[in-house]
């Protein structure tokens, strides 16, 4: 097997000398460049499965490499060395296509890691052993807007580069989340998620960064945080505009230095993870409001991706409505029912203000509800409109509500149906929603849900 083949661009002689060095005992042949026009002239003349750039150079500008690189070697990673100030440089080079960046004084675990990582994408099998078969794509659909979802994850799962998906409850961020992952060439590491508002903000900080045994009352022993729990593969921080302010400044300093600091701890932890966040809410409006720091969400909205809500691609809704049937006749063990044409007509015409999710409950609902293996429309709970318009929802207002106070009525009548099918079981109910005990206890107290409810 041939070695691989590195181009180091940097004007510090010591510097290339170090990651000369570092990465020959890696296995990695490594050629120099110490300007832009150097870099430029060996780009030409040989293929290379790793570049790494500093950021000013004698002659321009390191970003000026990456553009290069991105446009004429697309299948080349090329990753940043910047100085520590240059935090806001280093996120214009991802979004211009760098794979990644390692901050001065390099720190040389840090380094290794970022190599590996990007000689697994560079290598001819990579996209073969990473991307799971058709059958197996999370993202169901064939709609135009979920096939420009699939090609936008694909190539994102290329980068290192923090993602914010944005859309509305239920329309799938999570699923995005997992596929960028499951395609990147940290698949074989772990993937995180954690729902930012399900967790108390008391024991936000613990939840995130660990701690050790002793550090406050109740810490009997040492905890592992999630940034540990996804080191070398991702963390999907789910409605990260519930964090409190705190914790956001601390979640700042993680991303900025990639090192964390457990509670009780007196050192620094390295850490390498892919970050990909998510919001239903209007971020730009919280931070307009000071409600979410500018700075963080600067740090992690440096790609953007957004999930189009279910009433957008509704061509879609036979492959999901096939697909839930499927799951769910599987899980429960019993056999799997049909639609009646009127059912699959009330689907068809319904607005869906959970998306997704939404759907898959009311199947799950009607499943248990029909009779002798039909679901009939009624099966469906869905009502018609006041308005006799065509369209439905469930148990509609009687006066019209704002965003928030729509989507809180919808989650606390997802729920509540959820309990009522599971005898008010909640493990039972947290596992038809897709959620944590915890977290369906916590929507509960804030939604202000009760037995009997």
């Amino acid at each position: 097997m041939n070695r691989p083949v590195a181009l180091i661009i940097d004007d510090e002689p010591d510097i290339r000398e170090l990651l000369e060095i570092t990465l020959g005992r890696m296995g990695i042949e490594t050629h120099t460049a110490p300007d832009v026009a150097g870099a430029l002239s060996q780009l030409q003349d040989q293929t290379f499965d790793l570049c790494l750039a500093d950021m000013r150079l004698p002659d321009g500008n390191g970003i000026d490499i990456v553009r290069h690189v991105a446009q004429h070697h697309p299948e080349t990673p090329i990753a940043m060395i910047t100085a520590h100030a240059n935090m806001d440089l280093a996120i214009e080079a991802l979004k211009a296509g760098a794979f990644d960046f390692v901050s001065k004084p390099v720190e040389l675990p840090v380094l290794r890691g970022l190599v590996e990582t990007a000689l697994r994408l560079g290598r001819p099998d990579a996209a073969e052993q990473q991307a799971p078969a058709a059958s197996d794509d999370r993202l169901l659909g064939d709609s135009a807007a979920i096939e420009q979802i699939r090609k936008l994850t694909d190539k994102l799962a290329r980068s290192q580069a923090p993602v914010f998906v944005k859309g509305e409850s239920g329309s799938g961020k999570e699923v995005a989340a997992r596929r960028i992952h499951e395609r990147s060439p940290r698949a074989d590491q772990p993937f995180v998620a954690v729902n930012c508002g399900a967790i108390p903000a008391e024991l936000m900080e613990s939840e995130l960064f660990g701690h050790l045994r002793g550090s406050f009352t109740g810490a009997t022993t040492d905890k592992e945080g999630l940034f540990q729990s996804a080191h070398g593969g991702t963390l999907f921080l789910d409605e990260v505009a519930d964090l409190p302010l705190s914790m956001q400044v601390k979640l700042l300093r993680a991303i900025q230095e990639k090192r964390i600091r457990p509670v009780g701890a007196t050192t620094e932890t390295p850490i390498d993870v892919r970050l990909i966040s998510a919001s239903h809410k209007d971020m730009d409006r919280l931070v307009s409001e000071g409600l979410f720091r500018q700075d963080l969400y600067f740090r992690i909205h440096v790609i953007e991706l957004t999930m189009p809500p279910l009433r957008e691609h509704t061509e879609d809704l036979p492959v999901l409505i096939e697909h839930f049937l499927d799951r769910i006749s599987t899980q429960s063990g019993l056999p799997r029912p049909e639609l009646s044409p009127e059912a699959l007509e009330r689907l068809r015409s319904y607005r869906y203000p959970g998306n997704v999710r939404e759907l898959e409950n009311i199947l799950e609902r009607a499943c248990a509800l029909c009779d002798e293996g039909l679901i009939a429309p009624g099966d469906l709970g869905l009502e018609q409109t006041p308005g006799g318009n065509g369209g439905e929802i469930l148990s509609a207002p009687a006066e019209p509500a704002d965003l928030e106070s729509e989507l809180e009525r919808v989650e606390r009548e997802m729920i509540r149906r959820a309990l009522d099918a599971t005898g008010w079981n909640r493990t039972a109910a947290a596992k038809k929603l897709g959620l944590t005990l915890r977290s369906l206890r916590y929507r509960m107290q804030k939604l202000g849900l009760g037995e009997g409810d």
